[in-house]
């Protein structure tokens, strides 16, 4: 399938990132190029699925960190909504921590924020053309767990992905209250997850659980 251009003949493209210095570089990037031109541009997930949904881009750049959620779960959203459109996710993430999970959820590609000087405009190209776009040690690693040698990640590979969204937030110091609030769940629905976790990464109390989250925070940023 041929990506979708609009009246100019360029194909358009959603920035969907919390950082506005972030957004006007992707655009000033994406807008030099003879054949892509930007759509719109959104900072949260319900803004962002108002503008996928009426201007319906070709492609759609999601960061991971969002200003009111994750952008694995605006991903989730676009795929079960239907939306005919590719993602990319551009994240300030190790890639080694979510890119699996993006392309799980339906995205097509990941980059670095650190790599995006040099290689965002091959990414969005290899993503429009229906490709996945992965780092080369990235797609080594997808290739050693498909034949079996899934390497470690601390145990949070065992994690859902709302289980690896509170650990994250846990060892950001969040209390179980601030994590609800922000999730807009009840504190019952997180403590649930913290047990799962805990269950999970073999961790006998909820101190346990804040110190392994906070290290892993330290080491993972």
């Amino acid at each position: 399938m041929e990506p979708r251009t609009s009246g100019t003949g360029r194909v358009s493209i959603a920035i969907v990132d919390d950082h506005p210095l972030v957004r006007e570089g992707l655009a000033a990037r994406i807008s030099a190029q003879p054949d892509m031109e930007v759509c719109g541009e959104a900072d949260d997930i319900e803004s962002a699925m108002e503008l996928i949904a009426a201007s319906r881009p070709a492609l759609v750049i999601v960061d991971i960190a969002l200003r009111d959620g994750h952008g694995i779960d605006l991903i989730k959203r676009i795929v079960a909504a239907g939306i005919d459109t590719r993602m990319l996710v551009v994240s300030a993430y190790d890639e080694s921590l979510f890119a699996e999970r993006a392309l799980r959820a339906g995205a097509l590609g990941y980059i670095n924020k650190q790599e995006l000087q040099g290689k965002v405009v091959e990414a969005l190209r290899t993503v429009l053309r229906g490709e996945r776009y992965l780092s080369s040690a990235m797609a080594q690693r997808l290739i050693a767990q498909a034949i079996g040698s899934r390497a470690a990640q601390g145990g949070t590979e065992a994690l859902t992905d709302r289980e690896l969204q509170i650990f994250q937030l846990v060892g950001r110091g969040k209390s179980t209250r601030e994590i609800a609030n922000e999730l807009n769940v009840s504190v019952h629905t997180i403590d649930s997850h913290r047990e799962h976790i805990r269950a999970k990464l073999d961790l006998r109390s909820g101190t346990e659980l804040i110190q392994r989250a906070v290290q892993w925070h330290i080491e993972n940023g």
